[in-house]
């Protein structure tokens, strides 16, 4: 007589949670499904941009510096897909050719800043105490600068450049990266597995190599491809206003300020350039949400 009311109260228990767990599933499956066609575009678009770098002479005929007699302020058509510039060059030739600048740029940045900012949030979170505290007070005063004064000064004292440009943005982007990876690593070095590394006998610098920093990367990664979009912007900005690629190698940036003089009467100089930047950045902030929602 005991056990039938046993059953009765048990029974419900385990129907609720199955389907609570069958829910939680079709929640999740439903949000992987919710914007698939962004994401294909946005790796579509970085893929475009990404081979035009490698090889821009395959997808133009038309030089990205060289002018054609007779072809100046042309507007957009069927020989010349985005029109010319007032020196007569293919305004399309010199954004597929832009982009090998623009884009190694971005990538030299975010690599040093991946590196150095990672590299001084696992030493900080790793060891803690006074090591933690001189880092992050560093880190503290270089987030309490804005952006691209950082990178200005920096680039003023290097010198004008891509290069220079790059490692301006890079070393702006240091203080972000280390902050992140820090408390990536707080939170990993308190796993299960990690005490059961120290506790079988792991050396502190071989647990934090193979456990800790492996396990820490994931969000760091996906907040690269974030910091790609801001690094294309940064790197635009300057050489916007003159810091960073000379003319007249073609980069995105310095082609909308060669065309903004023009703008009432050649409106397709700035706004092709205009919004290939903006694509690439909205690309690669999409395909950081979807590095991020797929971690958790």
């Amino acid at each position: 007589m005991s056990s039938i009311p046993l059953e009765k109260s048990v029974m419900p228990e385990r129907d609720l949670s199955g389907g609570e767990a069958e829910g939680s599933v079709r929640t999740a499956r439903r949000a992987q499904r919710r914007y698939p066609l962004s994401l294909w575009l946005a790796w579509i678009v970085l893929g475009i941009a990404v081979l035009w770098a490698i090889a821009p002479e395959l997808f133009t005929a038309y030089s990205g510096t060289e002018g054609i007699a007779g072809a100046q302020r042309l507007a957009p058509g069927g020989e010349h897909w985005l029109g010319t510039d007032p020196l007569g060059r293919d305004l399309y030739a010199r954004i597929v050719y832009g982009a090998s600048h623009t884009l190694s740029a971005a990538l030299v940045a975010v690599a040093l800043g991946l590196v150095v900012g990672t590299s001084l949030g696992l030493v900080a979170g790793a060891l803690g105490g006074i090591v933690d505290d001189v880092v992050m007070r560093l880190v503290d005063v270089l987030l309490s600068i804005p952006g691209l004064l950082l990178s200005l000064s920096v680039i003023i004292l290097l010198g004008f450049g891509t290069v220079n440009a790059a490692l301006a943005v890079g070393i702006s982007s240091v203080a972000n990266f280390a902050r992140l990876a820090r408390s990536e690593v707080l939170r990993v070095r308190h796993s299960d597995y990690v005490e059961a590394a120290y506790g079988s006998g792991g050396h502190f610098w071989a647990v934090l190599w193979r456990h800790i920093l492996p396990n820490s990367l994931t969000s760091v990664i996906a907040f690269s491809a974030l910091q790609f979009g801001n690094a294309i912007l940064a790197i635009a900005t300057l050489s916007f206003l003159g810091y960073g690629t000379p003319p007249p190698t073609p980069e995105w940036g310095l082609l909308i300020a060669e065309g903004r003089n023009y703008i009432s009467t050649a409106w397709w100089l700035t706004t092709f350039p205009g919004l290939m930047v903006v694509a690439v950045v909205l690309a690669a902030t999409r395909i950081s949400h979807a590095l991020g929602s797929a971690r958790r």
